[in-house]
């Protein structure tokens, strides 16, 4: 099956006839709608979607596909990957090379010394960090690590697999939740990417939790939001989270940290910048 026919398929399950204004008939083999009424409520034929639900069929049109977002009630985070999925290539995966910062940028994380930031490549792989934003969520780890791609944090593989990140968030079954819904959204826009689909394998064999959310499909395009954190120097504080996405297609994502000015977390912000000694100059840009 196809990561859109799995989309579809586990969608499916999710709907009650109820649900969708139909009435239920006698016991019923498998949880959710059968794939006769999606298609009827989306007004395709069954062999059609059945068809599309099996991987048999491609380039669905965006008529076919608006009328499935409709029957399955997706949010605008699902349409947008339903069509992502839809349209994805069918390219043979490739060992791609370690993704890296653009100087630039990591000049610009660095000129915000009180701002806690985090630049993640296309796996969420950490690319760069200032030295606030390595304080706040991977201080246990060498600052200098995002630079050596053996090396390299991954975000999502740290909340799943490190128990020092696990700690750090107070609500983590929400963060893990929000983890697994951004990578579906990565792992949809890159299907040939092979570094990728090895992370989501390591995570489906190493971790109970991260297999059954990822099983589940969620999707949701996180760009902001807040975090409870508890932190192992500073004690507990609320972050706000945006994700900065710059306009070419490389794919990196800027995470920002702030807290309201005047609260006890601005103040934990603060003393974490000011307790912790500073990184060596220049040692992400002059490491071999």
């Amino acid at each position: 099956m196809t990561e859109l026919g799995e989309f579809l398929r586990v969608r499916r399950a999710a709907l009650q006839p109820a649900d969708v204004g139909l009435r239920g008939y006698g016991a019923r083999r498998v949880p959710g709608l059968r794939r006769e009424e999606l298609a009827m409520l989306a007004g395709v034929s069954a062999t059609y979607y059945a068809r599309l639900e099996q991987g048999l069929s491609a380039n669905a049109s965006e008529a076919v596909l608006d009328a499935l977002a409709r029957a399955l009630e997706l949010d605008a985070d699902e349409r947008a990957h339903l069509r992502t999925l839809a349209h994805a290539p069918t390219r043979r995966r490739s060992r791609t090379r370690p993704d890296v910062i653009r100087p630039g940028m990591l000049r610009l994380i660095e000129s915000m010394p009180d701002t806690p930031a985090v630049v993640l490549g296309r796996r969420s792989e950490v690319l760069g960090w200032n030295a606030l934003g390595h304080r706040l969520v991977a201080g246990h780890l060498p600052f200098d690590s995002p630079h050596r791609p053996a090396e390299r944090p991954n975000m999502t593989r740290l909340l799943f697999l490190d128990a020092h990140t696990r700690e750090l968030y107070e609500r983590w079954d929400e963060e893990a939740q929000r983890a697994v819904s951004s990578l579906r959204v990565l792992a949809g826009r890159s299907p040939d990417d092979e570094e990728l689909t090895r992370l989501v394998g390591e995570l489906t064999v190493q971790s109970a939790e991260f297999a059954q959310l990822w099983a589940r499909h969620p999707v949701a395009n996180c760009v902001s939001g807040t975090k409870q954190l508890r932190h192992p120097e500073v004690g507990e504080l609320e972050v706000a989270f945006e994700v900065l996405t710059p306009p070419d297609d490389a794919g990196h994502r800027v995470l920002l940290y702030t807290a309201a000015p005047g609260t006890p977390s601005a103040a934990a912000l603060d003393l974490l910048r000011r307790s912790w000694p500073a990184p060596r100059a220049g040692v992400l840009h002059n490491a071999p």
